[in-house]
């Protein structure tokens, strides 16, 4: 019995001392990508911490980017760059 509590209490204390992590639901992050329209059949996920990256994504492949509707998280701002010409 005295062999078998060693090997119990570090695993206990290994366990206890990890870091715990939650899998992040869609209604966690402030965009949305839309693939094929709204109304062609496409596919939405809202998977996205910024526009930019939202946009990145889709680059190439076609499709917008929206607020999540969801999203209840602090305001989301789009950051616009102007340039002088």
């Amino acid at each position: 019995m005295r062999k078998l509590i060693g090997p119990l209490a570090l695993l206990v204390a290994v366990v206890g001392a990890a870091p715990s992590s939650f899998a992040q639901s869609p209604y966690d992050y402030p965009w949305c990508s839309v693939r094929g329209g709204w109304s062609g059949g496409g596919g939405q996920s809202c998977y996205y911490t910024s526009y930019q990256q939202c946009m990145a994504t889709l680059s190439g492949i076609g499709g917008t980017c929206i607020r999540n509707p969801w999203f209840h998280g602090p305001e989301v701002r789009i950051e616009r760059r102007f340039h002088r010409y």
